[in-house]
């Protein structure tokens, strides 16, 4: 398992809520085999004995989706209609998304295209927050996490998450156009 995801679920472990925003992908706490897999494949570097190993850990990181904690996801319309895996492995995903948004823990929120420019062109980034320490927020790429921990960080991404949810649909409005993305 990378060190950065080794990290990042023993945050997650202690977390109260978990802010997600995501432009280019679907967010890994909702991946599928088939799209880890697919997405593993284009990693540079990635070494193809390792990608089984990779998706074990992803979906085991997954447990922590369960009541008990929020989790609220801004993903990018884009994210969502991008054919990763090809067109059966996407359906299969938006399927599990739509599946995941019956429980009452879960938002899921998306930023539609015709939005234009908006808060999260910086990038995709994770805000962590528990009940008994200060919230933490956490950027990921291919070789390293970093998990920023300063005011102005945090008010930086808090900003940009309050763009973000005034941009994005409503729950039903992206449950909607999952939907239609299926059909």
């Amino acid at each position: 398992m990378p060190e950065q995801l080794h990290s990042l679920i023993n945050q997650e472990r202690l977390a109260s809520t978990i802010t997600v925003w995501s432009m280019n992908l679907v967010p890994g706490l909702l991946q599928i085999a088939g799209y880890i897999r697919a997405v593993a494949e284009k990693w540079p570097r990635m070494k193809s004995a390792d990608i089984d190993a990779l998706i074990r850990a992803k979906l085991e990181r997954q447990a922590i989706v369960r009541p008990g904690r929020k989790f609220v996801f801004y993903v990018h319309e884009q994210a969502l209609r991008l054919p990763v895996g090809g067109r059966a492995v996407m359906q299969a995903q938006l399927n599990h998304i739509n599946v995941m948004l019956v429980r009452q823990y879960i938002t899921f929120r998306i930023i539609p295209i015709a939005i234009g420019a908006h808060a999260g062109l910086s990038s995709s980034f994770t805000l962590i927050e528990y009940d008994s320490y200060e919230p933490v927020a956490y950027l990921d790429n291919y070789n390293a996490g970093l998990f920023l921990e300063d005011r102005g960080s945090l008010d930086t991404f808090t900003d940009a998450l309050k763009g973000l949810d005034r941009d994005a649909l409503d729950a039903e409005q992206s449950r909607r156009l999952i939907n239609s993305m299926l059909s």
